[in-house]
This record gives C-alpha cells, sequence and structure tokens, in this order.
C-alpha cells in the first residue's frame, strides 16, 4: 500500500515556485501579490487564511489580506473588489469561503477578475474546464489531487472513477479533471444517491468529499484500489477524513492521509495559480 503524502509534493511545489520567483526578482520584476479576504470572524476560516498568508511568505508572495467585519454590505465587498481588479499590482483575489448568508457568495464570485480568481470557481474558468481548455484557472483542491496522481505515476487512462460528493469546489471539477480528454469513466454520487455502496465498490479510484467522518468503510472500497480523502473532520480533538482510513487502508493500493494528504496540495496549488497569474499579469 502507497501512502499518498501530499505533504512532500506540496513542498517541492513550493520550492520550485521559490526558485523561478527569484529568477523573476533577479530580472528585475516585482513580486507576487494575493490580496486574501476574510469577512467575519469564522475561527476555522482564520486558521485556514493564516495558512494561506504563511505560505506565501515561505516562496516570495506577498499577501494583502482584508479582515472585514461580519456586518459589512455587499455592496460594499463588490467595491473592494473592483478596486482590487483595478490593480495592476494585484495578481490573485481570494475570498475565503463561507461568507456570512446576506451576501449571495455567486454574485461575489463572479465579480471577481477571472484572470486574478486563483481559487477557479468563476464561472469563466469553470466553463474552460468544462470545454477542455488549458487557459483557465483550476480549482485548487482537485487539481492538486491531479497532481498528486501523476506524481505517485497512478494511471487515470480507462479507470473507473467515482467521486463521492458533487460541491462546485471539489465534486464538479474534480470529475471534468477525470473526464478530460476522456481518459476516465466518472460517476457522481452526492447525499440523494440510492446504494452508494453499490457505486463505490466499482472505483478504481475513489474521491471522497463530504465531510462526513468515516463515511467510506472498508467494505465499500474493492481491493487494490486508489482512494482520495479530502474529508477533513474534527472527531474528539483529532482531525480525521471522510474514510475509515485505519481499515481501508488495509485493502487499497493507495490513500492519502489525513491530515497530510489532500490538504497541503490544496495550498500548494493556490500558491501554484497565483504565480501563473503573476506571470500572465507581468509578461503579457
Amino acid at each position: 500500500m502507497i501512502l499518498l503524502s501530499g505533504k512532500e509534493l506540496a513542498e517541492k511545489i513550493k520550492s520550485q515556485i521559490k526558485e523561478e520567483l527569484q529568477e523573476f526578482l533577479n530580472k528585475g520584476y516585482r513580486r507576487p501579490s494575493l490580496a486574501v479576504i476574510l469577512v467575519g470572524n469564522n475561527p476555522a476560516s482564520q486558521i485556514y487564511v493564516n495558512k494561506k498568508i504563511k505560505d506565501c511568505q515561505s516562496v516570495g508572495i506577498n499577501s494583502k489580506p482584508f479582515f472585514l467585519p461580519e456586518n459589512i454590505t455587499q455592496i460594499e465587498l463588490l467595491d473592494l473588489i473592483g478596486q482590487l481588479n483595478g490593480d495592476e499590482e494585484v495578481d490573485g483575489i481570494l475570498v475565503q469561503l463561507p461568507l456570512p448568508s446576506h451576501i449571495n457568495t455567486l454574485e461575489i464570485i463572479e465579480a471577481i477578475n477571472p484572470k486574478k480568481d486563483v481559487d477557479g470557481f468563476h464561472p469563466l474558468n469553470v466553463g474552460k474546464l468544462a470545454t477542455g481548455r488549458n487557459d483557465g484557472i483550476v480549482p485548487c483542491t482537485p487539481y492538486g489531487i491531479m497532481k498528486l496522481l501523476e506524481y505517485y505515476n497512478i494511471d487515470t487512462f480507462g479507470k473507473d472513477v467515482v467521486v463521492v460528493g458533487a460541491s462546485n469546489i471539489v465534486g464538479k471539477p474534480m470529475s471534468l479533471l477525470f473526464l478530460k480528454d476522456e481518459k476516465s469513466t466518472v460517476t457522481i454520487c452526492h447525499k440523494n444517491t440510492k446504494d452508494l455502496k453499490s457505486h463505490t465498490l466499482k472505483a478504481d479510484i475513489l474521491v471522497v468529499a463530504v465531510g462526513k467522518p468515516k463515511l467510506i468503510t472498508a467494505d465499500m472500497v474493492k481491493e487494490g484500489a486508489v482512494v482520495i480523502d479530502v474529508g477533513i473532520n474534527r472527531v474528539d480533538g483529532k482531525i480525521v477524513g471522510d474514510v475509515d482510513f485505519e481499515n481501508v487502508s488495509k485493502k487499497v493500493s493507495a490513500i492519502t492521509p489525513v491530515p497530510g494528504g489532500v490538504g497541503p496540495m490544496t495550498v500548494a496549488m493556490l500558491l501554484y495559480n497565483t504565480f501563473q497569474a503573476y506571470k500572465n499579469n507581468v509578461i503579457f
């Protein structure tokens, strides 16, 4: 059984970004800049944002944090995004989700310049992914998963892939990446899927992104499958995934740990997307 360490690959990606960025700086280019917007005081969101800011600094990317009050109006938030869209020295804009209920999340995402949408959530970037274009920004978590499979030489060609979870952040873009160039046959499952086990048992590659601890048990996974656990849940003070790792790991060929699997790759690909947006901005 291979343990798919996202932490190991993430460090390699960050090292590559740092090295390539130094070459740009040596040529007289400015540093990349990422605007990070956090609305409210959600503790989990604060942890995620602080981690992203720290990782930006570790590779030489400037971060511009905007910590906004919970009661900010939608118009005020849209005004800020408009200013950042027009700032030529801001290469990426990240709005930490979830947003307070009085703010329309879709309208906020659509307001971001697609070229600065380093999360890859803008409809234009989603459309490019859906139509097989290579010039859009790909959502960080699915992108990181594909990089992880590639790093460990896990072939996706002709494989039966089952994605459990149909969110815009992971499930849907994940399925599109597997479908690209008709490489894999993809089944998407969600909370209304009948007899989930009958689907997961068919998977050569199983991706689980639901947010429900130990949803996937050993009897739901076939021998030799590859399992990607995207879930992050806190149970009795510990971080666990959506997969019963202890038992499932005994019958699969490869599996991601939680923590240390998909999580580090998500942040690494955020830095990667920001650096790509920067290069497109300063060069073209």
